[in-house]
């Protein structure tokens, strides 16, 4: 390695644990040359673990989210919103569509989930990534998910820290300020992809998905997903939300310098001006002032306005 010329890409760096001792070596042999090695890998978990233990304070961190709609629509137009949400985001299964994306995520699991997280019986952790997909875009209670699996309540709290550490599952935090007192504080539990997600509620094509009574949740948890990868893609980590008291509920803000974004996700290819109503509800609890702007988020083709200033978006616009 000494005498290879740099930068040197190594992938999927998380299987070879001992040689990151190696790499602290030769960089702190050359502290001031940056970039002399790039290092990827697909398991979280396993990779962060290494690189906080050798390389704290060597390394800069770049988090990758899946493709997003925009992005797989630029590069196959023929793509729909349905192939996309029930395939998901990773790259392979759209470059290779004769690939089974169900059997592909199923060994995706065993191989890059299962082993992380300690799994004693096997049946209960399938059960449990069932109960997590069957209430993704809901609120998180850890109570009635290790009660309905039928786990302790200690081994449901570690297999969900295990599956959000590895990028499984996102936890949304409530927005909320001092003029919202009875704001709801739970966070709302998402798979992070939707190809996993539909492939853990035998969602296996488009008319099972236009079927399924988890269509709404199931394009939630799309709409979040691009949502998370374009503010994440703009540096803003930390900015999506959601809002929620004892009655309403819209689906993501994003708080940009205190400035608001409001967005209501919406599985309809037609929004109406009632789509709005939880939308301007809460521009007036927070302050006009306070909200730059606001759209349904749905299957529309094109964009166009709705009642007191929101819009219907379709989520290529997302980018």
């Amino acid at each position: 390695m000494l005498g290879t010329r740099s930068p040197v890409i190594i992938d999927e760096v998380q299987y070879a644990p001992r040689l990151f001792r190696h790499l602290k070596v030769v960089v702190d042999a050359n502290r001031a040359r940056n970039g002399q090695f790039l290092l990827t890998g697909s398991q979280k978990f396993t990779l962060m673990k290494s690189v906080s233990e050798s390389l704290a304070g060597r390394a800069d961190i770049a988090e990758l989210e899946t493709l997003s709609f925009a992005e797989i629509h630029a590069a196959q137009p023929a793509t729909t919103v349905e192939t996309t949400i029930l395939r998901g985001g990773f790259p392979e299964l759209h470059a290779n569509p004769d690939i089974d994306h169900v059997a592909f995520y199923n060994s995706y699991l065993e191989r890059d989930v299962r082993s992380l997280a300690n799994v004693g019986n096997l049946r209960d952790f399938e059960r449990f990534l069932r109960a997590c997909a069957l209430r993704s875009a809901n609120l998180l209670n850890k109570a009635d998910l290790a009660r309905d699996v039928g786990i302790a309540p200690s081994t449901a709290n570690h297999w969900l820290s295990t599956l959000e550490a590895s990028g499984q599952v996102v936890l949304l935090e409530s927005w909320f300020s001092p003029r919202t007192k009875s704001i709801v504080k739970s966070p709302k539990l998402y798979l992070a992809d939707t190809g996993l997600l539909c492939a853990l509620l035998n969602v296996r094509s488009e008319d099972a998905l236009h079927q399924s009574p988890g269509a709404g949740a199931i394009w939630e948890t799309f709409v979040f997903a691009q949502l998370r990868g374009r503010e994440r893609r703009a540096g803003r980590v930390g900015s999506l939300f959601y809002w929620r008291d004892r009655t309403r509920e819209v689906d993501f803000v994003v708080d940009v310098g205190g400035r608001l974004d409001l967005f209501e996700a919406k599985w309809t290819e037609l929004p109406g001006d009632s789509d709005t109503v939880n939308l301007n509800f809460v521009r007036t609890v927070v302050g006009k002032s306070r909200v730059a702007g606001g759209a349904v988020i749905s299957r529309t083709l094109n964009s166009f306005p709705l009642s007191s200033g929101f819009r219907a978006l379709p989520v290529s616009e997302l980018g």
